[in-house]
């Protein structure tokens, strides 16, 4: 029997494909095997989750749980209570940040529509001890996140990074940053005068940036509860998690609504 043209051979990329019987695994069911009758390779389809030992629900869950404020141990704790074929909090931290970077690099190819008032901020980002630094860009209408960025020192040099980082995926109408000098010396140097950028000196206007404080209140939150980050490699991974999940799962506490579908990026992804 004919498959549907979406199954391609992995080898030749043939969609002639038949189903070739099941493959037993120890944990994740019968997967299907397909026969390709073009190179006659038989594959089974990979759906994220091949040679995975454990199953797709338990990845998901242990990394919805990690993101959502349970340490890495909480949720193996919870899995000894509560499944069968338990992984270390070693393994929970692979899974997390393994499908962190698959999906950052499928998110980067959406183009989500965005009202263009743009709030950008720094905050101190606890790692091994030391204080890191992770800068934010959130859209004003949306609340969505459309750029990030890490960095050890928040100096020019990284503020120059950071605003090329967003100049290259989307141009906005205007800018509000904080009075700090690396801001307003980097400004022109990337934008050339085609951005607006207003400044908030908070010592005169007396108003704080309560929007994208709200995001790093969330941060830090979860930072601590992971009783900070360990590593420089991966606490960029991280975070970039706790972005996805404030982007694309949970909803807005003022708006009610994922900000995903606030910035027209509806997924049907099932629960």
């Amino acid at each position: 029997m004919y498959m549907e043209k979406q199954v391609k051979c992995p080898k030749c990329k043939g969609t002639n494909c038949v189903k070739r019987g099941l493959s037993p695994t120890q944990n994740r069911g019968k997967q299907q095997r397909y026969l390709c009758k073009d190179c006659k390779n038989t594959f089974i389809v990979d759906n994220g989750f091949y040679k995975m030992k454990n199953s797709e629900n338990k990845i998901t869950e242990a990394i919805d749980l990690y993101f959502s404020n349970l340490s890495s141990r909480k949720v193996r704790n919870h899995f000894r209570r509560h499944k069968t074929n338990n992984a270390s909090h070693v393994t929970v931290l692979d899974w997390c940040r393994k499908y962190v970077l698959k999906v950052t690099k499928y998110v980067d190819t959406l183009q989500p529509q965005l009202s263009g008032k743009y709030y950008m901020d720094e905050t101190e980002i606890d790692c091994s001890g030391r204080n890191d630094f992770l800068w934010v860009a959130v859209d004003w209408d949306t609340r969505f996140i459309p750029n990030t960025h890490y960095s050890l020192f928040s100096d020019i040099r990284n503020c120059k990074e950071f605003l090329s980082k967003v100049k290259k995926k989307n141009l906005p109408k205007f800018i509000q940053t904080d009075s700090a000098n690396f801001y307003e010396k980097s400004f022109n140097d990337i934008f050339r005068n085609k951005v607006k950028h207003y400044i908030n000196n908070v010592h005169e206007t007396g108003k704080h940036n309560v929007r994208i404080e709200t995001v790093f209140s969330k941060v830090k939150d979860r930072v601590d509860d992971f009783r900070g980050l360990k590593a420089t490699w991966s606490a960029p991974i991280l975070l970039q998690g706790i972005i996805l999940q404030h982007n694309f799962i949970e909803a807005h506490t003022t708006t009610g609504k994922i900000p995903a579908d606030l910035a027209g990026l509806k997924f049907e992804v099932g629960g």
